[in-house]
């Protein structure tokens, strides 16, 4: 399948009708182009990813992002720099909506040593501190604890160790599946109780691994009444919209970081492929698979932008040779990037030396500067991340 096929054959519905007539955020036209650019350059790459994988140059687990890229796209945009992000296992298109590079994506997808985390990581631990993404984690559920404490380093270190107001929220991806982890209610009470300024962003996208989300959890049609018996602000929002993402996100994290308070998002969303490479999607028809690509969110914002007179076939074409080049650069450099010694077994286990073990140290892409135990500066003093 071509990485454009659902974006250009489907076609429109009513929901993609409702997309087309959405005003457009007040943004450069500039701004709105790269928002289409980083969704295509997502389908590019998890299409590149799924050939790799059949090719075996990829192994272990495989989840990838088709059909979702409108929520990490929409999500990221709608924060600041600054802004913490970290999610779970299906995290490519989030690290690369971030601004990771290509090349430290699939190398890290690969295991070699060019890797985000030297090939240590893999597909499930895309990690980007010099952009605020803090993983890409395995278990499910295990994020929520830790983008919260995220979210209250961050507070403290606005609030105390600098004196001032709270201005950072933290965005928490996790899966529909996750929101029946134990350690999740836990987490969103303690948000609750301590004004933590993290947003809980389900993405629901219909299926814990193989099962229907009415199957295995209470209240799935609102998924947001799981935060509500913790006094934490919803949403729910339309995850096949990139403006309505990037709109309805905006103003809420907006009002978490002034209100320094938790919220909760039920990102309705579909994946267009299997849990993982392994799922061979027998429990779901062809037919509700058709009826959700015909509202693929690469098409629909093709035609929002196009309605406005912002891009043209041209453009999108020359996006879309734009993408490819860039991941067949990324192939390339991942084939040839040597694969970790067996030396680096004993690297990177603890942040500063420890017995047999030598430390941590950054990764090639982010310049492979000795990062032993070091903290940001911010506003002159010394911060917590």
């Amino acid at each position: 399948m071509s990485t454009h096929a659902m974006s250009t054959s489907a076609t429109s519905t009513a929901s993609a009708v409702a997309g087309n007539s959405r005003k457009l955020p007040s943004l450069p036209p500039a701004t709105l182009t790269k928002w289409l650019r980083d969704m295509h350059l997502i389908r590019e790459f998890e299409v590149r990813c799924m050939q790799s994988y059949q090719e075996k140059k990829i192994g272990g687990f495989c989840h990838v992002y088709i059909g979702q890229e409108a929520v990490a796209v929409g999500c990221t945009q709608a924060v600041r720099p600054e802004d913490p992000i970290i999610t779970a296992y299906r995290d490519h298109g989030h690290a690369l909506a971030r601004g990771m590079t290509s090349r430290a994506c699939m190398a890290e997808m690969y295991g070699k040593v060019g890797g985000c985390a030297k090939g240590k990581g893999g597909s499930m631990h895309m990690f980007d501190r010099p952009n605020n993404l803090y993983g890409g984690h395995g278990i499910v559920g295990a994020q929520t604890p830790l983008g919260t404490g995220l979210a209250f380093a961050t507070k403290y270190e606005d609030e105390v160790i600098n004196g001032g107001k709270n201005r950072r929220v933290t965005l928490c991806f996790l899966g529909d599946g996750a929101v029946n982890q134990g350690a999740f209610y836990e987490t969103m009470n303690l948000a609750g109780l301590f004004d933590i300024p993290v947003i809980f962003i389900v993405e629901n996208n219909g299926y814990s691994m193989g099962t229907a989300i009415n199957r295995g959890t209470t209240m799935s049609h609102d998924l947001c009444i799981k935060g509500r018996a913790h006094g934490l602000k919803e949403a729910t929002i339309d995850g096949m919209d990139v403006v309505a993402v990037y709109n309805e996100m905006h103003a809420l994290a907006e009002w978490c970081r002034e209100n320094s308070r938790p919220a909760i998002v039920d990102m309705k969303c579909y994946r267009y492929k299997g849990h993982s490479m392994s799922d061979p999607r027998k429990y779901r028809t062809r037919e509700e698979e058709e009826r959700h690509e015909a509202n693929d969110p690469i098409g629909k914002f093709e035609r929002v932008l196009a309605d406005h007179g912002v891009i043209n076939d041209a453009t999108i074409k020359e996006i879309m040779a734009g993408c490819r080049e860039e991941v067949r650069d990324a192939l390339q450099f991942s084939n040839e990037s040597p694969e970790p010694p067996l030396s680096d077994l004993y690297t990177d286990v603890f942040v500063e030396p420890w017995g047999p073990f030598t430390g941590s140290s950054q990764p090639e892409f982010t310049g492979g500067a000795t990062n032993v135990c070091g903290f940001r500066a911010t506003d002159g003093k010394e911060g917590l991340v």
